[in-house]
């Protein structure tokens, strides 16, 4: 870690050079790609003499497309034809900025793509132009980036913490760009825990997905626990990245790894699914949290109205203002099928997906489809503090389509909540951490199924409910009298009747006597009547559909209003919600529940809507009770008494 730490530390000396022409926030746009090409280079240089002599071979016999035969030769797949190695441009200080585009357009088509997404040839003239260009490239030549001596995870680390730090100095997101390394273990842990021996046997070959892979993190750390289990197996990393930046180190870090860097596709996961069919034995991600989807909302609906549940968002649309559950069901359809081995996903959430959204919403709906298709392994919530980027609680969701027998219709809830230890440092919003051992416990207790304080399996039918309409009789009567007139003043539609109408309509409805009525048709005659004689018929339609609130009186003493057919008419006012969970028969709720306190309610719909929420915090619940008064009031007249001393020392 140390070593790392001087590493990062020595690049991010480096910025101090561009202080005064640069932006805090642009340090990253230079630093970022430079290192970049420092890594490459050093990462081709035993081949580089070779790569150059099989190009102009080539070149000479017309071949068109080199760039098979090239990687072939280079050992990895990317190269560069320059004759000049990367620390060579210093060799012509007058003429650094010709000879690095020269140096870049002789790479590759794919290790071209990294630089061009970071947008460097705008870089290079204004680095030229303030004199700085030879001496950045200077400084970033004394960092010694070679494989033997940086590891690819280790690269990984030092670029992570370089963003993190550049994010930092300009007050922008760190957290958007990668996720804590001890989160991401945590994660291929649970990810993996109970493969082992699968990992183990000859010739296996697996598949990782990470929709929202940033620099990579996630999947190498997930490449680098599967080769502990077994060092010959092979896994394939596929991932797509929305951010430039970020897309441009995963990509390089693809490259450097000898993965097929056409497995990581740039764009937006949710409009533009750039692994289109495909499927993988594992997905990871920590998609961003209670972000806004309405940039996508168009492409996303259209799946969803097009295809249902033969596409990726059919379960359902969460509200537009987060789009968490959305990431969750793309990962879902990237499972495996069950009958080709399965597969299994673990991601990131706030609280929100938990609960947010009451029965028939789209979040109820998308948690009832991965409840009810017993999808759902475990949920692990961890400490706050522990992200850059947030200090709010979160949560590793556990997804599977292979549960084992002991899990199968069970629910697996784990609270790791007071499960950290302090840093010494805060980083952003990140105070805490956890330790490998922590890490290693969380993932004992999931592997044992254990049952403690710390962990609950739950039938996944008790996530359920329905929600059921409880109605209550109107019991109330009509009348018009002396106070009718202020009553209609104060509704909306009567601020735009002519003041002429609002005259005649106010001596009109002055002119009838207090008068009650048992049922509405009988006041809507008289009220017809009445402002029909005073030619007042336009008014009296626009009163007569406001009659409800206008005459209406609620009175708990008077006879319930019936209907036509003699059926009690419901009061909309009294009109409430139960949640009934699935576990239980309604009447027997409801004689427990609700009749007893209202013997004269009824519910109209008894199938209700179906909703689902995970109460975590509720399950997890202990009660605390309350400190005895005499304790509280002797406390209390201690501190009055201690603070009457501070008083009286003051006012000496």
């Amino acid at each position: 870690m140390a070593e790392l730490n001087n590493h990062a530390n020595l690049i991010w000396g480096i910025a101090e050079l561009l202080r005064g022409d640069y932006k805090q926030s642009q340090y990253g746009d230079v630093i970022l790609p430079l290192v970049v090409m420092r890594r490459l280079d050093q990462v081709m240089e035993p081949k580089r003499d070779k790569v150059i002599a099989r190009a102009e071979q080539l070149a000479g016999i017309g071949v068109e497309h080199p760039e098979a035969a090239l990687s072939q030769v280079a050992g990895v797949p990317f190269y560069n034809t320059s004759k000049l190695r990367f620390h060579e441009l210093l060799n012509d200080p007058g003429h650094v900025a010709g000879h690095l585009e020269h140096y870049i357009d002789g790479y590759s088509p794919i290790a071209r793509q990294v630089i061009e997404k970071f947008d460097f040839d705008k870089q290079i003239e204004r680095l030229r132009s303030a004199n700085l260009l030879y001496k950045v490239i200077a400084r970033v030549c004394e960092v010694d980036l070679h494989p033997d001596r940086v590891s690819n995870a280790e690269m990984g680390a030092i670029f992570e913490e370089l963003i993190r730090r550049f994010a930092e100095a300009s007050n922008e997101t760190a957290g958007e760009h990668f996720t804590p390394r001890e989160v991401v273990r945590l994660m291929v842990n649970l990810l993996l825990d109970g493969d082992e021996a699968a990992l183990s046997g000859p010739g296996v070959r697996r598949s990782v997905f990470d929709c929202a892979c940033g620099t990579g993190g996630m999947l190498s750390e997930a490449d680098a626990q599967i080769h502990r289990y077994n060092a010959a197996t092979e896994v394939l990393l596929y991932g797509q990245e929305l951010n430039p930046q970020s897309y441009a180190i995963c990509l390089a870090d693809m490259l450097v790894k000898g993965q097929d860097a056409n497995r990581i596709v740039f764009g937006n996961s949710l409009s533009d699914d750039g692994h289109k069919g495909e499927r993988f034995h594992y997905c990871i991600a920590n998609p961003p949290f209670g972000v806004d989807w309405s940039k996508v909302e168009t492409e996303v609906r259209d799946e969803y109205e097009r295809l249902g549940l033969d596409g990726r968002f059919g379960p359902g649309l969460p509200r537009k203002s987060d789009g968490q559950l959305l990431f969750l069901l793309h990962l879902i359809s990237k499972m495996r099928a069950p009958e080709n081995g399965g597969g299994r996903v673990a991601i990131v959430h706030n609280g929100s997906p938990l609960f947010t959204g009451g029965a028939g919403s789209g979040e109820s709906n998308i948690r009832r489809f991965i409840l009810e298709n017993d999808l759902l392994e475990a949920i692990v919530a961890l400490p706050e503090q522990i992200f850059y980027n947030t200090g709010i609680a979160s949560y590793v969701w556990l997804l599977s389509n292979r549960k084992g027998p002991k899990r199968r219709s069970f629910v697996q809830l784990i609270d790791a909540r007071e499960m950290w230890a302090k840093m010494r440092k805060s980083l952003g919003e990140k105070r805490r951490f956890l330790t490998d051992e922590q890490i290693a416990e969380i993932t004992r207790i999931h592997g044992t199924l254990e049952q403690s304080h710390r962990s609950k399996l739950i039938p996944t039918v008790e996530f359920g409910y329905r929600t059921i309409t409880v109605e209550r009789p109107l019991r109330a009567h009509w009348e018009v009298g002396a106070d009718t007139f202020a009553r209609v003043e104060s509704e909306k539609w009567f601020a735009k009747v002519p003041v002429g109408v609002r005259a005649a309509v106010a001596a009109a409805l002055r002119s009838m006597p207090d008068t009650r009525f048992g049922n509405e048709d009988a006041c809507k005659t008289e009220l017809r009547r009445v402002l029909a004689a005073a030619g007042l018929s336009g008014p009296a339609a626009a009163l007569l559909r406001s009659l409800g609130s206008v005459c209406l009186v609620r009175d708990a003493a008077d006879a319930i209003v019936t209907d036509g057919k003699g059926a009690p008419l419901p009061d909309p006012e009294l009109r409430d919600a139960e949640n009934v969970p699935l576990t239980e028969n309604l009447d027997d709720y409801l004689a427990r529940e609700v009749l007893p306190h209202i013997p004269d309610a009824w519910v109209p719909e008894p199938e209700g809507k179906i909703g689902y929420e995970i109460p975590f915090t509720r399950v997890f619940y202990t009660y605390t009770p309350p400190r005895p008064s005499a304790e509280i009031k002797a406390e209390l007249r201690e501190r009055g008494a201690r603070i009457r001393e501070l008083l009286e020392q003051a006012l000496t």
